[in-house]
């Protein structure tokens, strides 16, 4: 049997790349990654509390919006009060239904990522024509309402075509976080030249684990403190970049905010050891290094 491949990137195993720091000579990259999401009513695509596979109905509709209308709002302050960045990943449509959070964000400075139009649909269902034109309604919405377009990408449920990222570099994405395929970033090949996997976790995500896999708020804590803490210790010896993906109407319900609470101080304590940033930090500066350090590169 002959294996489908891509030429998107090279395998370069982790033990063969170059060592590299973070500004301040920090060798882990922490980021806290927020999906701000809006669906649609009764039909589309959205997750169930309870049920994988649910249709929709107002029930599931309803667990969802209270990420827009309290959850979020318990997480922005949690954020303010722990004195953290955070980058949000964000349906250009959310924007109509709930301006206030993207003033919000606009009043941290906050990264915005490209998150397509609505969590209702998927990009890679789509012909060519149909995702070019997702994704400049995206980036055209996204850039009128934050004075700026976003520099990174990521698709509702993580999805991909085969042509979606030559048509993120061809309209002016630097980075994407679509990909889980290392710790590192690394570039990957498009049509017309190059752009940035970030990493972003499947792991330490609410989502997969929370509604898919069932766990408790109790058992995300800890996952997210021995990744926490497993990385720190790895990256004596490489760079290395830790994501915590969090989405409003999961772990914003106050039960499993408290156990966040706790994971983050976990975390914050050894703020002076690690870089706190974006991912859209981490890929400025993986564009400043030299050529053949960040794989893919050279």
């Amino acid at each position: 049997m002959k294996l489908a491949q891509h030429d998107r990137y090279d395998y370069v195993p982790l033990d063969d790349r170059p060592v590299y720091d973070w500004p301040g000579g920090k060798r882990l990259a922490v980021c806290f990654c927020n999906n701000t999401e809006v669906f649609a009513f009764l039909e589309g695509l959205g997750s169930d509390s309870a049920t994988l596979g649910a249709a929709q109905s107002t029930r599931n509709y309803a667990w969802r919006d209270y990420g827009n209308r309290v959850g979020q709002w318990y997480l922005f302050d949690l954020l303010d009060e722990m004195g953290v960045p955070a980058s949000h990943n964000l349906n250009a449509r959310l924007l109509d239904a709930c301006p206030q959070i993207g003033e919000r964000i606009k009043a941290r400075g906050d990264e915005v990522v490209g998150h397509g139009r609505t969590n209702a649909e998927r990009q890679d269902v789509l012909d060519e024509a149909g995702e070019a034109a997702l994704i400049r309604e995206t980036t055209e919405t996204l850039a009128a309402f934050f004075g700026a377009p976003p520099a990174g990408w990521l698709g509702p449920y993580l999805a991909q075509s085969r042509v979606t990222l030559d048509l993120l570099q061809e309209a002016g994405y630097g980075y994407v976080m679509d990909w889980p395929a290392d710790d590192q970033p690394f570039w990957m090949r498009t049509r017309r030249g190059r752009i940035l996997s970030v990493p972003y976790s499947i792991e330490v995500n609410d989502s997969p684990a929370l509604v898919f896999r069932q766990h408790s708020g109790e058992e995300f804590e800890r996952m997210m403190i021995d990744q926490f803490d497993e990385l720190l210790h790895q990256s004596a010896k490489r760079p290395l970049v830790f994501t915590a993906v969090l989405h409003p109407f999961i772990v914003g319900q106050p039960y499993r905010l408290r156990a966040l609470r706790r994971a983050m101080a976990h975390i914050l304590a050894r703020r002076d050891e690690v870089w706190l940033t974006t991912p859209g930090e981490i890929a400025a500066h993986c564009a400043c290094l030299p050529s053949g350090v960040v794989p893919g590169s050279g």
